[in-house]
């Protein structure tokens, strides 16, 4: 079901029990223990991207593989989509396909990653785009060395807007962003204001970090986005006080902890998708 499970020591096979982190009384051997499991994850979360059917894009296009970051996109290339579904992560350890590492080791593959947006999207009739902001340097002669041109989370995201998105020329863009990932997405509005005006339909951040719209296309994004917010309240609860007018929709993810944001609110945010895109369609 998604779950990792101790081996269990008399049958060879997965038990009852599920991943513990105290294995010892030193906090130094239990951290060690975790992060060793950690950092199996990128990996296995890689290879689910391509067994739903998503392939490697590397980037920058003009470098070697072995000093190139990727992304997963469906099809590969992108190009000229009805509908594309682009996918963000916050900032930290997590790597394409991934909402929080500690929701997939003590939760399940469900809570934690894109695999559940990824197959609502693919039933939906979305093309889809996993970005992969925070792989930004590779060992190179034992050295880390920047990725060329996709050193940091907001060039990666910039690059792969300026390089792969406006390229493929999809129809109709909806995008999810997570922590961080919301000020990713206003960066790119900013940046890239006419293309997010003529293409992006609408944003769900999920307890998104950031601040005010962005001025270069503020009334279009307070338009086309909603911040589902950790908290207390019901899934959905409008968490502004006041409609000032000068900011987009602010509501309940429908549980108190930021990480699991993303996973609470995912219903609500293709209903979200879903009643956009269909205005969009009507308005043409």
């Amino acid at each position: 079901d998604g779950k990792l499970h101790k081996i269990d020591p008399a049958t060879g096979e997965p038990g009852d029990e599920p991943f513990n982190f105290q294995i010892s009384e030193d906090v130094a051997e239990n951290r060690a223990h975790y992060d060793k499991l950690a950092n199996q994850i990128p990996e296995i979360i890689y290879e689910l991207l391509e067994k739903a059917g998503l392939q490697k894009t590397y980037l920058p296009l003009d470098m070697p593989i072995e000093k190139s970051t990727f992304i997963f996109t469906q099809p590969q290339p992108l190009s000229k989509s009805k509908k594309l579904l682009v996918l963000i992560n916050g900032s930290g350890y997590v790597l394409a396909g991934q909402w929080a590492r500690r929701l997939i080791i003590n939760n399940s593959l469900d809570h934690g990653t894109q695999l559940p947006y990824i197959r609502q999207a693919q039933k939906l009739g979305y093309d889809i785009l996993v970005t992969n902001t925070n792989d930004n340097g590779r060992e190179v002669n034992g050295k880390y060395k920047p990725i060329k041109g996709l050193h940091d989370a907001l060039s990666h995201a910039s690059y792969v807007w300026e390089n792969v998105v406006i390229p493929s020329n999809p129809e109709s863009v909806a995008i999810v962003a997570h922590s961080f990932g919301a000020s990713i997405t206003k960066s790119l509005a900013e940046k890239y204001a006419d293309s997010f005006k003529e293409k992006v339909f609408a944003i769900a951040l999920t307890d998104g970090t950031i601040g005010h719209p962005p001025a270069s296309c503020k009334q279009h994004f307070i338009d086309v986005a909603c911040n589902w917010a950790s908290s207390n309240e019901p899934l959905d609860t409008n968490l502004r006080n006041e409609d000032t007018g000068n900011s987009f929709r602010l509501v309940s993810a429908g549980h108190p902890e930021h990480e699991w944001s993303s996973y609470s609110a995912m219903e609500s945010i293709f209903k979200f998708f879903e009643d956009k895109y269909e205005r969009r369609v009507r308005a043409q």
